[in-house]
């Protein structure tokens, strides 16, 4: 939502390449955006017309480091951020920050990015940064946001920035030094910072949940059991379990390096014992990012590079789940519960952290009645309805839950054809205009009745 992609001494970044070599939906660019590097107070005085207690929001790497490294800060982007917090605070409005949220600066893509080793250091030192300069105001920190997409779409696809199309090594790498970099801002954090300044670091994971397309033949529930370690047991085995990666992980690319001798499909990198104990434990909440589910089967995927090869599974979604204006976001809202209980049973038995919903939303179409956003709110009503389920029948410690979006935002590779916010943006007008949708008043709704309850009793 940023924009002012260049200014005040802003470093490039991966996305701002992507974009400006016309690899985004209708050569769409971040340039702009919703330009809300110039438009704080009226994005604070929205989040007041919610009535929400938290904001999450990203801190653009590049705009502080230009070049990634600490050497190269740029005062005038830190104070931006400072800006930012200062008038949510003094809204009574409580900061959620997310140090990493896919913008890498293309000085450090330059030299391998996220593949290269050295990065864990240059992360360390950005995240230690943040939390030097804000968090005597910031107590709510995500080192990552959707790390599973930097891996799988940025570097395993290809379809976001950088646009690295190698399954088979680079994903894993990719993985391998987020887990490192997550690690070791967390531990920045515990040894130097939570004594005096008492807030939680924690890392949003994204997963959808995955069910049996068959419920009656167990190798599609082993399937559906599997697609769900491939995608959130990636991350979340080593951070909450024993800092290392799932047995199914290891023991699917180990059967594929028999089965394909002249080309194995996928090359899993190893954590020293060091390693995995200086990642076991680093997280002080669940954040889990969600917004849709699969049926799985069990399937012979062969020497096919990609989870679904690798892990011996498909995935589709059921026809009477309402479609949206994403081609993988189908509403399931029954999904989200399963999948907390999922969390709960699996991850929380061994570090017992509550859970915060750092990002649950859906996209409308950029065309049409837009402000008049009715499968959006049928959207947030059965996810929220299913989070409080969770939490008064299924007792899981669900502590948040963040809906996505604000406002109408550049969604990567998609550009602004995909729209998530609560507030249209208007992309035309060089003001960038908001206006409320339908959704905006919904939600406001919900948060001055702490609840369901219909204004006429």
């Amino acid at each position: 939502v940023e924009g002012a992609w260049a200014a005040e001494g802003k470093g490039e970044t991966i996305w701002d390449r992507f974009g400006h070599e016309n690899q985004a939906f209708n050569n769409h660019t971040a340039d702009t955006a919703a330009d809300s590097y110039r438009k704080v107070d009226i994005d604070v005085y929205l989040l007041r017309g919610l009535g929400v207690n938290t904001y999450q929001f990203s801190i653009s790497w590049a705009r502080i480091f230009p070049s990634g490294q600490k050497d190269s800060l740029n005062e005038e982007g830190a104070l931006y951020y400072d800006n930012l917090i200062n008038a949510l605070i003094e809204s009574g409005i409580q900061p959620v920050a997310t140090i990493y949220h896919w913008d890498l600066p293309q000085a450090l893509q330059d030299k391998g990015g996220w593949t290269n080793p050295s990065i864990v250091a240059a992360y360390k030192d950005y995240a230690a940064f943040c939390f030097h300069r804000y968090g005597d105001r910031v107590k709510s920190w995500n080192t990552f946001s959707s790390p599973w997409v930097v891996s799988h779409a940025g570097h395993g696809t290809g379809e976001h920035a950088p646009g690295i199309k190698d399954y088979v090594t680079a994903s894993y790498q990719v993985t391998h030094n987020i887990l490192k970099s997550h690690a070791e801002a967390w531990h920045d954090y515990n040894d130097n910072y939570r004594k005096t300044q008492g807030g939680k670091v924690g890392i949003a994971l994204n997963s959808d949940w995955a069910e049996a397309a068959d419920p009656n033949k167990p190798e599609d529930k082993a399937a559906a059991e599997r697609y769900l370690e491939f995608m959130l047991g990636w991350f979340a085995h080593p951070i909450f379990i024993d800092g290392d990666y799932p047995e199914v992980l290891k023991t699917q690319i180990e059967k594929k390096r028999n089965e394909c001798p002249s080309s194995a499909p996928a090359v899993l990198p190893s954590f020293t014992e060091e390693e995995k104990a200086r990642i076991k434990g680093t997280s002080d909440f669940f954040g889990l990012n969600h917004y849709t589910s699969r049926l799985v089967s069990s399937s012979v995927g062969g020497c096919t590079p990609g989870p679904e090869g690798v892990g011996d599974f498909q995935a589709k979604v059921d026809p009477s789940w309402p479609a949206t204006a994403s081609d993988w976001i189908y509403s399931m809202p029954e999904g989200l519960r399963s999948l907390l209980t999922h969390i709960k049973t699996k991850y929380l038995a061994v570090n017992n952290v509550p859970i915060y919903i750092t990002g649950n939303g859906m996209p409308t179409n950029d065309s049409g009645d837009t402000l008049n956003d009715v499968s959006r709110i049928e959207y947030m009503r059965g996810y929220i309805s299913e989070a409080l389920k969770a939490i008064e029948t299924d007792k899981v410690d669900v502590q948040r839950f963040t809906v996505q979006s604000l406002m109408d935002g550049f969604e990567g590779n998609k550009g602004y054809s995909e729209r998530f916010g609560l507030h249209q943006v208007n992309f035309v007008d060089g003001y960038r205009p908001r206006t409320p949708k339908q959704s905006a008043y919904f939600f406001a709704q919900i948060i001055e009745q702490n609840g369901f309850v219909s204004l006429h009793i």
